[in-house]
């Protein structure tokens, strides 16, 4: 049985991570092309806004795709988007700015393993959520960018959806790769950071690594009853 308790903690570790904040926009399909798109200098190639563009075009070709809807294909599809969403999403950056001041102090061992353990708990609550938001309009707000740093404004609404949600990117080897994403303003690096902080002042890091692993299985347990 899953204790109460664990999956508690597995929700409040969860709360709207970064894949939830691309899903969001990923299952509308439908955009709203605002002033910025139309007047995007000749000599910008690759803007921050248009790697999330296209990183969204290439989620929507993948969940419009006929074959990939068929129920027996469902891990197929997810696999297939986890995929794109690792081409722009830096995991280890997202991991070390949500963990904080302890990264600094890990082996090179330890940090693989806890940004092993950040994604299974990105993706533990990314599974079966693609389809809980209906279909809604996408604004794009603008662009902010200083030196290698750039921060992507869009803004959700439908009749029951009106949301603000903010990716933030930074240039790597000549990608823009997103490491947090604001919903509604906050954070969601901050968000995670203040959780591990505080269950580290109570536990210490050994802890939290090991209560991360814990509720890695406990969620799998959650969603595939045979297992237990």
């Amino acid at each position: 049985m899953l204790n109460t308790t664990s999956y508690d903690l597995v929700r409040r570790l969860t709360i709207r991570p970064l894949l939830l904040a691309l899903l969001l926009l990923v299952s509308c399909g439908v955009w709203q092309a605002d002033a910025a798109d139309e007047f995007v200098p000749a000599q910008v190639a690759h803007s921050a806004t248009d790697a999330v563009k296209h990183t969204i075009t290439e989620l929507l070709r993948i969940l419009d795709d006929p074959a990939m809807k068929q129920p027996d294909q469902s891990d197929a599809r997810r696999q297939a988007i986890e995929r794109i969403i690792m081409q722009r999403v830096s995991y280890e950056e997202m991991a070390k700015r949500s963990l904080g001041t302890p990264w600094t102090e890990l082996s090179e061992t330890d940090r693989r393993e806890f940004v092993e353990l950040f994604v299974q708990l990105l993706r533990d609550n990314f599974a079966g959520r693609i389809s809980e938001h209906s279909a809604a309009a996408v604004t794009y707000l603008g662009e902010q960018q200083e030196a290698h740093f750039a921060e992507v404004r869009t803004h959700l609404k439908n009749p029951k959806v009106d949301t603000r949600v903010d990716f933030r990117l930074f240039l790597h080897s000549g990608e823009w790769l997103v490491y947090d994403a604001v919903v509604d303003g906050a954070s969601i690096v901050s968000n995670y950071r203040a959780q591990f902080t505080s269950i580290i002042r109570d536990v210490s890091y050994v802890g939290l690594v090991k209560k991360m692993k814990q509720n890695a299985v406990a969620v799998k347990l959650f969603e595939h009853p045979s297992a237990r």
